[in-house]
């Protein structure tokens, strides 16, 4: 399982918002590309989400993620307002690896259909739920579509992976959503990514103990970003959970 670090872009800046809440908002004094520095050569995959994309409906600081994804190197997945092919393609232009698709698969799964299609694995959904039911438009909306049922339905794509976030978890640092994403890995269909809630090395251990071979990574934010724990030590905590021994 990788570990992924986030960072969450709002006027230029790196945040993280709590619960999904733009009126919750913590601001980190350190440069969006610094910390991509901080990091590049340790991990394989940054993911990065532009918010002021998701709540606007297009990307809006596509140029700082390409600044970022120069930074890192390859490895980088981008989302946050990704809701045409037009703004797919620009992303994938730009040197981005991955394009996170949120809203649109829901409101527009065409579109989810034609990019997978025309970039296999190079496509990741976001299923962003509450009490295991979708949210949109920057998590401001709520749907009736169950978070399985959408899974189910996207298997049959050469899709990268799916991205599950528990929104009530999200930037709480209370634990993830264990049996919730297990669930999407054992019974979706398609490689998941765990995201929201991650607060301590026990979570990280715990998840990677729970994990079946679908869980393929889990994104890490608020936590690194204060300081709860080192990378190192939470690179050492997948790893270990699971039998084996980092190298050096």
């Amino acid at each position: 399982m990788d570990l992924i670090p986030a960072i969450d872009l709002l006027h230029g800046g790196a945040v993280r918002l709590r619960r999904g809440d733009y009126a919750q908002v913590t601001h980190y004094q350190v440069e969006p590309t610094e910390l991509a520095a901080r990091w590049r050569g340790r991990v394989h995959r940054l993911h990065v989400v532009d918010l002021e994309g998701a709540r606007q409906g297009h990307p809006a600081q596509s140029d700082l993620a390409a600044r970022i994804a120069r930074v890192f190197g390859p490895g980088v997945e981008v989302g946050g307002g990704v809701r045409s092919m037009q703004a797919i393609e620009e992303y994938l232009d730009l040197g981005i690896d991955r394009v996170v698709l949120g809203t649109a698969a829901l409101l527009d799964p065409e579109l989810v259909q034609r990019a997978a299609l025309a970039y296999p694995d190079r496509i990741i959904v976001a299923v962003d739920a509450r009490a295991g039911f979708i949210a949109t438009h920057g998590w401001l909306q709520q749907s009736r579509v169950s978070a399985i049922d959408t899974v189910r339905q996207l298997a049959r794509l050469p899709l990268g992976a799916v991205l599950y976030t528990d929104i009530d978890r999200d930037g709480t640092e209370v634990g993830p959503n264990i049996g919730e994403t297990v669930r999407l890995a054992l019974e979706g269909g398609l490689p998941v990514i765990a995201s929201g809630g991650i607060g301590t090395l026990t979570h990280l251990e715990r998840l990677a103990e729970a994990a079946p071979p679908a869980l393929i990574g889990v994104i890490v934010g608020r936590a690194l970003h204060e300081g709860r724990f080192s990378l190192d030590d939470a690179l050492r905590a997948l790893t270990r959970s699971k039998g084996t021994v980092p190298e050096t």
